[in-house]
């Protein structure tokens, strides 16, 4: 055979003759082939590498791990449920079966990726002629390969990529504890958004200070390539003119603004976290605190040697001064104490025989079944206890139990309230009574004015009106008792300032304003029932007579007419004091009014509500 009728026969692998095929198809440019073929030489030396190293013929460095592709069914599968026309939503890197790689793929890795999935998915291979590509799923493969094969586009896509955990560790005690097991593999996660490659590491506990210090600097001044570009809504080349054009890229900027500053925020809370919960950091600090105290330490003993012994001297002395008033105050607060002791074992004991006294009727249920007759017998009950002495208490206590009978006893409770409302009747008469008072006067030693019971409830409230430390307090008190007083008597400072020690002394103002205030309703009532009586009766009639409800006072309603400032202090407490405070109430609203009792704010209120209950009768009427 002759060489002109010789022939050659060349073998050549399936792999290039697929890449000529696709070359001849225009999938593939010449330039990619001249790659792949490049990139499958270096695989075989690589193979050949290991081998040899197998054998024990070469030695070299470890290889780097490759990259493992999805599976191709899987990937097949998600490729069929893709919509062309909605391609940003897809997950490019699930496209080309590199979610496992995702970020560390390589562009070789991609080329790979994207044409061993073009052999199986073009329109060619899969037997189907004119078919319309952007219709077609196989557009979603060529526009994620454009993607992913751009390095401006892969990066713009890498910003949003959703896998990318953008969570950060809290500020709790469990962080604190676990540092370095929660807090480096964060920032080596996100260590990948960084322009600058040379990354300090978080280190370990035995770290010094200027390699936290430098990791620290670093993360605050962290330079970040990630932007959001990919997440435009509109693209700017939709536009129809520039103006349009113009004002997309506007919209799409301060979007992109926005996430970008929101990016930053994220990470300086990172670090900040982190600074923290960092043990080191904290370490740190104590160790400059502490070296700051030594010096200061050292500078301080240096001045003190200087004046040890004139400072020693004078301490003796101021001792000895602190040591005598010292015992002296011990001295005066132990029998202040007694004294405090004392007041308050009465007070108990009172306490303690007031309640025993009151079980003793609630057992019986006040030995009545009439509503109306028990609330009186409460009533009479309880001014009997606040009016007793400690001792008389007990001698009535121990008389009720000595009554083997429930009628015994209710015939000495209503003896006792007898005796007690006739010794007041008649302590009344003698104060109203002005011959009897001027004898009283003449021919008692004490020079002391009569206070009436008015009086004693406008100097409570005065009291209450201007606490300690008010400028010539009891100046301005007895002034304001002369001001609003009916009684005609002027008292000075002095007066005033004695009653109010007596009243202390025997505790008398607080069960007269506590008395005053549960008989409000009675009094409320008789009063009523005097002015429901005809006229012709009223003039027959005397002066109505009056309860009378502590010793040497008087308790009566205040008929005079509401004025325009009482009326507004009536509403404002009634606001400041909501009804849910159940009894108290009005005796919290009557101490915001002065000259008014708990009587009188009730009887106003009552009279407004019926106004306001006939206006609306009247409303409904018409």
């Amino acid at each position: 055979m002759t060489s002109k009728d010789s022939s050659v026969i060349v073998y050549e692998s399936r792999k290039t003759w697929m890449s000529n095929l696709l070359c001849k198809l225009g999938i593939l440019s010449v330039d990619d082939i001249e790659e792949d073929c490049a990139d499958e030489t270096k695989e075989n030396e690589s193979n050949n590498i290991s081998n040899g190293a197998l054998n024990g013929n070469v030695t070299q460095p470890p290889l780097a791990k490759k990259v493992v592709f999805d599976d191709d069914d899987a990937c097949d599968k998600y490729l069929k449920t893709l919509d062309p026309k909605n391609f940003k939503s897809q997950d490019h890197y699930k496209v080309l079966g590199l979610s496992s790689a995702r970020f560390d793929a390589t562009e070789s890795d991609i080329k790979k990726s994207y044409r061993k999935i073009v052999l199986r998915h073009h329109p060619d291979k899969r037997g189907q002629q004119n078919v319309d590509l952007d219709l077609d799923y196989y557009s979603c493969i060529t526009k994620a390969y454009e993607l992913l094969s751009d390095p401006i586009k892969r990066r713009s896509y890498d910003s949003v990529d959703e896998t990318f955990d953008d969570s950060i560790p809290n500020v709790t005690t469990y962080n604190k504890n676990h540092f370095f097991e929660i807090f480096p593999q964060v920032f080596e996660r996100n260590e990948r958004w960084s322009n600058k490659k040379a990354v300090p590491h978080l280190g370990d506990a035995n770290s010094t200070y200027e390699e936290v210090n430098d990791f620290y600097n670093f993360w605050y001044d962290f330079d970040s390539w990630r932007e959001y570009s990919y997440l435009d809504e509109e693209e700017k080349e939709k536009g129809e003119n520039r103006e349009e054009r113009r004002y997309l890229e506007k919209q799409n900027k301060a979007a992109r603004a926005q996430r970008k500053k929101e990016e930053m925020l994220r990470i300086r809370q990172l670090v900040d976290n982190a600074y923290q919960c960092d043990p080191r950091v904290l370490r740190f600090k104590e160790e400059e605190k502490k070296r700051r105290q030594e010096m200061k330490q050292a500078k301080q003993a240096s001045i003190k040697a200087k004046k040890e012994e004139e400072e020693r001297l004078q301490r003796e002395k101021e001792e000895r001064e602190l040591a005598l008033k010292k015992k002296q105050e011990d001295e005066e607060k132990q029998r202040k104490e007694g004294e405090r002791k004392q007041k308050e074992a009465a007070k108990k004991k009172i306490r303690q025989e007031i309640k025993q006294v009151e079980n003793i009727f609630k057992e019986k249920n006040y030995y009545t079944d009439d509503p109306t007759t028990r609330i009186e017998y409460m009533q009479e009950l309880d001014k009997l206890c606040k009016i007793y002495s400690i001792d008389k208490l007990v001698v009535f206590r121990q008389t009720l139990q000595s009554f083997n009978s429930d009628d015994k006893r209710k015939n000495y409770f209503l003896s006792q309230v007898e005796e007690l409302n006739k010794k007041l009747e008649s302590e009344r008469i003698e104060t109203s009574n002005p011959a009897t008072a001027t004898a009283s006067a003449t021919n008692s030693t004490s020079s002391k004015k009569v206070w009436s019971y008015d009086d004693i409830q406008l100097l409570i409230k005065a009291v209450k009106l201007f606490p300690a430390g008010t400028t010539n307090r009891w100046n301005v008190i007895a002034n304001f008792i002369n001001d609003k007083t009916d009684s005609g008597v002027t008292r000075n400072h002095r007066d005033v300032l004695e009653k109010t020690k007596e009243l202390q002394k025997s505790g008398e103002s607080q069960g007269l304003k506590e008395e005053a205030n549960k008989n409000a309703y009675k009094k409320l009532e008789n009063q009523m029932t005097v002015n429901s009586k005809p006229a012709t009766d009223k003039k027959q009639e005397s002066n109505p007579s009056e309860r009378y409800d502590a010793p040497a006072s008087i308790l009566e309603v205040n008929d005079t007419a509401w004025t325009n400032e009482e009326q507004q202090l009536l509403e404002q407490a009634m606001k400041t004091y909501p009804a849910n405070l159940g009894v108290e109430r009005w005796n919290m609203i009557a101490e915001c009014i002065p000259n008014r009792s708990r009587a009188d704010c009730i009887k106003r209120y009552k009279h407004l509500v019926e106004l306001v209950k006939a206006k609306n009768a009247a409303k409904g009427k018409k």
